[in-house]
């Protein structure tokens, strides 16, 4: 069914309005809803009203921020900016910085095909497994390295050194999740909320990692990250495909993603991905302060 741009940012607003309420208590602080995590796992944010009337004030950004201090969770805020255009300059006025990130939908049509990858195979993660903890600390591992270089980055000059980026021996050295974390993990995966898959060599394990998260038929891609030292082998754009068209087998009518910056939409795009807007994701500068 096709669908116009006005409807898909109606039913986008509906799904970030859903998404945290599986896992998250939600404050009402001005024009904001606040979801406070109620377990361990990812920190949400805090995102204008489901129709509420006009835009957040300056006055409600601040007080989003100090209960968020009070609270010790980070100072998050999301939204989207076609549906709340004037948000971005009251929010950058109040001391935040806010990175503009594509925001874009899958054209069903236009999926590429399961196209064989090097040296390595994508696996969907089964949360009835014995190894799905494993799998699961090992993916965040990944994706904590993958997102914490540059993205472009194979090496990374030091002074006069250039260092290979992280690789395996590093993925293995990072903490596994804990009993709690897993727990959550298994339940939502069990819910069918949750999706993920791994690209995975069988000489060096887990090389690249993605999810879905769904509610209804929406489905959102997140999480997809590569080890560094596999990058530029095609393993994200694949991934990314594989978790669309699974999602969209199961039952999903619209699927989407928010692209790091414009290089990044480049390689969704060949994927089958067109942008229709902008996700705006808040922190506070780092010279600013309540």
């Amino acid at each position: 069914m096709a669908l116009e741009d006005t409807d898909v940012f109606t039913r986008l607003e509906r799904f970030y309005d859903a998404v945290p309420r599986d896992a998250a208590v939600a404050e009402e602080i001005g024009g904001f809803v606040l979801f406070v995590n109620d377990g361990t796992g990812w920190p949400y944010y805090a995102r204008p009203s489901l129709g509420g009337a006009g835009t957040p004030s300056a006055a409600d950004v601040t007080a989003v921020r100090q209960r968020q201090r009070d609270l010790g969770v980070p100072e998050a805020f999301e939204w989207v900016h076609e549906t709340t255009p004037d948000l971005l300059a009251v929010a950058r006025s109040a001391g935040l910085d806010v990175l503009l990130a594509p925001l874009m939908v899958l054209e069903s049509a236009a999926l590429v095909p399961d196209l064989p990858l090097p040296g390595a195979t994508i696996r969907f993660l089964d949360p009835a497994t014995p190894g799905f903890a494993a799998d699961m600390s090992t993916s965040r591992a990944v994706g904590r390295l993958g997102f914490g270089a540059p993205a472009n980055a194979t090496t990374v000059q030091t002074g006069s050194l250039v260092v290979e980026v992280a690789g395996p021996a590093q993925r293995d050295a990072v903490p596994p999740l804990t009993d709690e974390a897993i727990a959550e993990l298994v339940r939502r995966h069990l819910s069918g909320r949750f999706l993920s898959a791994v690209v995975e060599s069988p000489t060096e394990g887990i090389m690249a990692c993605g999810s879905i998260q769904r509610a209804g038929v929406v489905a959102e891609v997140v999480g997809v990250a590569t080890l560094p030292s596999a990058r530029r082998r095609g393993y994200a754009s694949q991934l990314t495909a594989s978790l669309a068209r699974r999602t969209l087998m199961e039952g999903s009518e619209l699927v989407f993603l928010s692209a790091g910056d414009d290089d990044v939409a480049r390689l969704y795009s060949k994927v089958g991905f067109r942008r229709i807007g902008t996700a705006c994701i808040a922190e506070p500068a780092a010279t600013a302060a309540l």
